[in-house]
């Protein structure tokens, strides 16, 4: 079940349209920093809510794409919640276009505060994907800053969830651009260094195969952060988009990603019951 918020819409004089030419006073939405419209999604589960659960979506694709997983969440009495980043999706910004990747952050975290003060009491979760493939850019750049677009085959094995991300019209299926792939190697590089004073609990799910990000960067983070509680799990033949894959594949990504969450959630009501 997806709500807006009508407290995010404010009215407008002249209303702004999103790139499908939709006013955003019909989209629930938020207002970054910048002045620009961020679409955002909602699902909010049947009884009250135990937790929070913000999805921050993958580079070029957008937060629609993980409806099924946000209506599994929703079972457990998880409110979930997500938007599309700038330059992304149903969001204002030019096409995968950002001076600085710290802006996904910055309206991430402004989104995560919206909810916070609206749900004090409950935990929050961040369940992130990709945007960080770290190989495939390397070897864009490196070689000769050719920089081609995201192969569809790449994204799973599933041929009737690669055709679905082709015909997906929200989906960006045009080149990287080279601005993009700057701020993304800015990152890494600030990721890394940040990597050693992470302590928060979290849970890795990589498959072996998968192009688009190596699996290299997944056993580094494992190394180097200094979490108690740390866990990897590495999907055997799997492509890049694990929820999305074959459906032993996601079955059993969708299984872990609940238990884990649900461990967690229960976890933070026994403490606070202390």
């Amino acid at each position: 079940m997806k709500t807006g918020h009508s407290s995010r819409m404010p009215e407008e004089s002249s209303p702004k349209r999103s790139p499908q030419n939709i006013p955003y006073k019909d989209l629930p939405h938020i207002i970054n920093a910048d002045g620009q419209h961020l679409f955002c999604r909602y699902w909010k589960p049947a009884a009250t809510p135990r937790a929070l659960v913000f999805i921050a979506h993958g580079a070029g694709e957008h937060c629609g794409r993980y409806d099924d997983l946000a209506q599994r969440l929703t079972e457990l009495n998880l409110f979930v919640f997500a938007h599309d980043h700038v330059g992304h999706g149903q969001s204002e910004g030019d096409r995968m276009v950002v001076s600085d990747f710290h802006i996904f952050i910055r309206d991430s975290l402004q989104h995560i505060d919206l909810m916070k003060k609206e749900h004090p009491e409950l935990p929050i979760l961040i369940l992130g994907h990709s945007m960080i493939f770290a190989a495939k850019v390397l070897n864009f750049v490196l070689p000769n800053l050719s920089l081609g677009s995201i192969d569809p085959n790449a994204i799973s094995r599933n041929k009737k969830e690669m055709e679905s991300y082709t015909s997906d019209p929200l989906v960006y299926h045009g080149g990287m651009k080279v601005s993009f792939v700057i701020q993304l190697m800015n990152a890494i590089a600030r990721i890394e260094r940040a990597l050693p004073k992470l302590t928060l609990p979290i849970l890795v799910l990589h498959g072996s195969s998968d192009k688009l990000c190596d699996i290299r960067g997944s056993h580094l983070l494992m190394d180097t952060v200094k979490s108690q509680d740390k866990t990897l799990k590495v999907y055997e033949e799997a492509y890049h988009a694990l929820h999305k894959e074959l459906p032993e594949v996601s079955t059993s990504v969708f299984t872990e990603i609940l238990t884990w969450i649900g461990q967690k959630v229960s976890a933070a009501e026994e403490s606070s019951h202390i």
